[in-house]
């Protein structure tokens, strides 16, 4: 009988395992919400919820540590920009002075609702609230004494994260209505760095 020799695994494996980083699980749904929309696959990415940036330097570092280290993106927001370059730096992915974006990974300009609300327009965005049931919600919150003097953007910002399921889809609901040419820059680049071979 005979047997088929075993493939080296570099051999098996031509395309780099490739890891995708985000800060929570709102940031990964819009993320699959733009694969689908854009119709390309991601079945070989491993997408990783982080649970908080502060757990971004252990686990850059043990997948690093990895015999089969992968290639490593991810997203994070503005305000976490200072923090990501510093690990980045001291785990030795990129040098000292160079743009977290060097090596894929890349700043939403506030966090990502912002850039979703900005990409879509209120209106938008207001449509996809109703079309959650959520719209009468937003209204009534919109009364609020604390929200009366904010503009409709920061009132959505707001009542995105109001409550832990909504917080979860609301990029994800924005991205699938919105048209492909109005995505938020830094989720789509995020996109094609993950597709990029090599």
């Amino acid at each position: 009988m005979s047997t088929t020799p075993e493939v080296p695994r570099a051999i098996r494996r031509a395309v780099p395992r490739t890891v995708v980083l985000f800060e929570g699980r709102s940031d990964s749904l819009a993320f699959i919400a733009l694969a689908r929309r854009r119709s390309l696959g991601i079945e070989a990415l491993e997408l990783v919820d982080l649970d908080g940036i502060t757990n971004l330097r252990k686990t850059l570092a043990a997948l690093r540590a990895e015999s089969d280290a992968p290639r490593i993106l991810g997203l994070y927001d503005a305000a976490e920009g200072d923090y990501v370059a510093k690990i980045l730096v001291d785990i030795g992915v990129i040098a000292d002075g160079a743009a977290p974006s060097d090596a894929g990974f890349y700043g939403c300009e506030r966090d990502l609702e912002d850039e979703v609300i900005a990409a879509a327009g209120p209106e938008l965005v207001l449509d996809t609230l109703a079309a959650r049931g959520e719209l009468a919600r937003f209204q009534v919150f919109q009364g609020q004494p604390a929200q009366r003097e904010r503009t409709i953007d920061e009132q959505l910002h707001r009542f995105a994260g109001t409550a832990a399921g909504r917080k979860a889809r609301f990029s994800a609901d924005v991205i699938d209505a919105l048209p492909l040419e109005r995505m938020p820059r830094p989720l789509d680049d995020l996109l094609d760095a993950a597709l990029r071979l090599g």
